[in-house]
């Protein structure tokens, strides 16, 4: 059964896209169908997928818009293992696109991938760094919620405005959507507020926060630049072991 998993958090530098895309490789590697959606008009996502973002016949645009079938603009990326529906800063036009129109605004993605989405055992979906419309559409098209988060103290209050979000569209389009977990990234144990943060984490969440965490790591900053996933790049790297674990630990917690 598929899971379509969203990787939100409206705070950005927590390392979201990093962590959709080394994800996507590590499902991959163990042997998942996985399908990369990027629905960041920054298409991080697509360039660290080794996919040029300013050469695309087609983006996500196109199937938000239903201009084009989610097979007219999927790539296969053979290097990293999985397959990708890009996108560019042309997303930028979806949000006045979406918002104009009187109804169904917000299934436009569910609707989209509907037609694909049976194919793979994963589909994970690159939210953008903000709780607009395209969040909206990916919570909607989701089963889960996974919420990468930097441990920091402003971390936590971006945390609860997310939470109030996937409740509300728990209570108006999605009732099944539910939280596959919550992950600490750029992790540093020696850090006194890391610790303290993590603990308010653990107390307040519980199981929902991820036994895994993702150290800080120069591999896995450099690996975009290669257009590789770090556990391409890199395989050995404290950062690759660490997307590895991560991988394995979702396929135990959602039976993928």
């Amino acid at each position: 059964m598929t899971r379509i998993i969203a990787l939100t958090n409206q705070k950005g530098g927590v390392g979201k896209t990093t962590t959709a895309v080394n994800l996507a490789a590590s499902l991959a590697a163990l042997d998942r169908r996985v399908l990369l959606v990027d629905l960041d008009p920054q298409g991080h996502a697509t360039m660290g997928s080794g996919v040029d973002k300013h050469a695309l016949d087609g983006s996500v645009l196109d199937l938000l818009l239903a201009e084009k079938g989610a097979p007219e603009v999927m790539l296969d990326c053979p290097a990293a293992g999985y397959a990708l529906l890009p996108g560019n800063g042309d997303l930028t036009a979806a949000e006045v696109e979406l918002l104009d129109r009187p109804e169904g605004r917000e299934r436009c993605l569910s609707d989209a991938l509907a037609t694909v989405a049976g194919e793979y055992d994963v589909v994970l979906i690159d939210c953008p760094p903000s709780l607009n419309m395209l969040t909206v559409n990916a919570l909607t098209a989701a089963d889960g919620v996974l919420i990468p988060l930097q441990c920091e103290f402003y971390a936590l209050e971006g945390l609860s405005a997310l939470l109030d979000t996937v409740e509300q569209i728990k209570d108006s389009v999605n009732p099944a959507l539910a939280i596959d977990g919550i992950l600490r990234t750029m992790f540093d144990s020696r850090n006194s507020l890391t610790r303290d943060v993590s603990k308010q984490l653990r107390d307040y969440f519980g199981e929902a926060l991820l036994k895994t965490t993702i150290p800080r790591n120069v591999r896995v900053a450099e690996a975009p630049s290669h257009g590789l996933p770090v556990t391409k790049y890199a395989r050995f790297s404290r950062g690759s072991q660490a997307h590895r674990v991560l991988a394995k630990e979702l396929i135990r917690r959602l039976s993928l």
